[in-house]
């Protein structure tokens, strides 16, 4: 095996702690970034920087934010009536780029896994219920990820809020468009025939 010098190994190993990032993928981006101009590693690690010390959790939707409360949650235009519950910051984006959702959101960040020891108290539920003190909310929407995690807190969840007189609705799973019927999985294809609406 090459032997690299302890910085490289050093930036290798760290490179390699990021999500999606394996042992090749943290070579080539440590050798990318040795071949580029140092002003683009200084504007990297500035940028890295920067947003470690000015990002902070919206003390509304728990949503990434330089100014809190954040956008979503200080625009006027947006109904206060529906909060759309997601797992993580970037499912905002997700749901977003759809540009027919015009509610407020509310981020969890994670989801529930008891094998990974991360149980309600770990989840942003708290200041969820808080927001609900009002009576303004009149509608929940369970945006969580269609796996084992994302149905166990849909679920979890909707116990939690229906007794509250809200609408708690889950959003609507399936084939994605575009997609073959023969490629999809058992689990795709259940949600996509329960999930079935009159045309």
């Amino acid at each position: 095996m090459l032997d690299y010098a302890e910085p490289i190994s050093r930036l290798i190993d760290e490179l390699r702690r990021l999500p999606g990032i394996g042992h090749k993928s943290a070579q080539r981006i440590a050798a990318y970034l040795l071949r580029v101009p140092v002003d683009e590693t200084r504007r990297l690690t500035a940028a890295i920087q920067e947003v470690r010390e000015k990002i902070v959790l919206c003390s509304v939707c728990n949503n990434f934010t330089d100014k809190d409360p954040c956008r979503y949650c200080t625009n006027p235009a947006r109904d206060r009536s529906i909060i759309c519950v997601i797992e993580e910051p970037n499912n905002l984006v997700a749901i977003e780029k759809t540009r027919e959702y015009r509610g407020l959101y509310h981020v969890l960040h994670g989801a529930l896994s008891p094998i990974r020891g991360i149980g309600p108290e770990e989840l942003k539920i708290k200041n969820l219920l808080e927001r609900l003190r009002d009576g303004q909310v009149k509608e929940i929407i369970l945006a969580t990820n269609p796996n084992t995690e994302g149905e166990a807190t849909a679920h979890y969840l909707a116990r939690l809020l229906k007794p509250l007189g809200l609408n708690v609705t889950r959003i609507a799973m399936g084939l994605p468009v575009g997609s073959d019927l023969e490629y999809a999985d058992e689990v795709t294809m259940h949600k996509a025939l329960v999930n079935r609406r009159e045309v």
